[in-house]
């Protein structure tokens, strides 16, 4: 079922890395792009071992993306956790039929990948810095 905004359906290899990042924490990060045929598609897995440099490295400064990041922090009481962050990455640069697609398809998408737990939008890498990241966690 397409999404009447977009047009678009959310390709099962999206859903599956996802549902991989969630339950088994596979990977670090996930990026995903709307390719010109009007479907979505893994563009980039982060390992574990990866971090918040190498995710920010794989967005493109002049082209939308839409990116999941499993986050890792240790709460005031010293506890060990972890949120999937959703980004939804849209530089200034960006051509604007571009930026209405993603904007147009965001929020079926994100309906789609079931446990998100904190969505940011992000135009620039200083709206989804790491001090970002932390303020959202509580």
């Amino acid at each position: 079922m397409a999404n009447a905004a977009s047009g678009m359906a959310v390709h099962d290899d999206c859903k599956l890395k996802f549902l991989e990042l969630k339950a088994k924490r596979t990977y670090r990060f996930i990026v995903f792009k709307i390719e010109e045929k009007q479907k979505q598609v893994v563009e980039k897995l982060g390992e574990p071992a990866q971090g918040y440099d190498d995710f920010t490295a794989s967005l493109p400064a002049d082209e939308c993306r839409y990116a999941v990041y499993d986050f890792d922090f240790v709460t005031e009481e010293l506890c060990q956790k972890s949120r999937i962050f959703f980004i939804a990455w849209s530089p200034d640069t960006a051509r604007v039929r571009s930026k209405m697609i993603y904007a147009s398809s965001k929020e079926r998408f994100k309906r789609e990948l079931d446990g998100i737990q904190v969505e940011l939008q992000a135009t620039d890498p200083t709206e989804m810095g790491l001090d970002v990241f932390r303020s959202r966690t509580n």
